[in-house]
């Protein structure tokens, strides 16, 4: 790797990412002076042209919202985790100027969930139906041994939900959103809703519930993340997620292992903090 090199993450809107923060971080703790971390607001009209402006100096990009499927055409090959759920979130440029996209949310959740001591559980319900869904069923598949119940609002994403499990080898049984309260029997619980979604929900958690992963990181703590740890049961939050695929993909762009995690969660608690 070159002692100066370059990497950003793009989205739109994309001013509250927390990525500079994170790669920043990573690159000072190992000694990377000359690498730089950028933020550009791009949407899917402006990809292709960004894209094309990617030369040598470039490491990678960070990908998110609405990038994470318009980038995969215009890429020379992708992992098959990014493939098995059709998002990319990682861009590596290789050293002969390939670019390279990949998924670090799954394996991020997969590791998220390990640091709190869930490695194998016999079921577990899933509160939405977007993009995120389909990565955290992704990520269930590795963990989870029996049914994922998804709540959603429409048949529509009901359907859509089936057919992800079915494609990611998870058996998805469906229920209607008006039964969400009933996802926290589950020993795992994962919320992939907007901000605000689940709050009506916070009254509802039981008594020494399960394990819920909130993949929210602001505000923080939601409504039911705060319940749920009122009531004793252990909470996997959105920053955790960002900091464990954010790990991930400053391994792979700089071909330094193991990132700083410790580091790196502190800076971004530390800028959450300061908002």
């Amino acid at each position: 790797m070159s002692d100066t090199k370059q990497a950003a993450v793009l989205g739109s809107p994309i001013a509250h990412s927390l990525s500079p923060v994170l790669h920043r971080t990573a690159y000072r703790e190992l000694g990377l002076d000359g690498w730089e971390y950028g933020l550009f607001d791009v949407d899917e009209a402006r990809l292709p042209a960004f894209m094309d402006k990617l030369d040598g100096s470039w490491a990678g990009l960070s990908l998110t919202m609405p990038l994470k499927r318009a980038v995969i055409p215009l890429l020379d090959a992708i992992s098959d985790t990014a493939a098995s759920v059709e998002a990319v979130n990682t861009v590596v440029v290789t050293d002969d100027g390939r670019r390279v996209g990949d998924n670090t949310d799954i394996p991020g959740m997969q590791a998220a969930l390990r640091e709190r001591g869930v490695t194998q559980i016999e079921r577990a319900a899933v509160l939405g139906a977007g993009a995120t869904a389909s990565s955290a069923l992704a990520a269930l598949s590795r963990v989870c041994t029996g049914e994922v119940t998804a709540y959603v609002r429409s048949a529509a994403r009901a359907d859509e939900m089936r057919g992800w499990g079915k494609r990611l080898g998870v058996a998805v049984r469906t229920e209607p959103w008006d039964e969400a309260a009933r996802a926290f029997e589950a020993p795992l619980v994962v919320a992939t809703t907007p901000a605000g979604t689940t709050d009506a929900l916070a009254g509802a958690v039981p008594d020494a519930p399960g394990t819920l992963f909130d993949v929210l990181y602001e505000p923080w703590p939601t409504a039911l993340a705060a319940a749920w740890s009122g009531r004793g049961g252990a909470v996997v939050g959105g920053l955790d997620l960002l900091v464990h695929q954010a790990v991930l993909q400053v391994e792979q762009m700089t071909g330094r292992s193991p990132a700083p995690l410790a580091a790196m969660r502190a800076a971004g608690e530390a800028a959450l903090a300061a908002r």
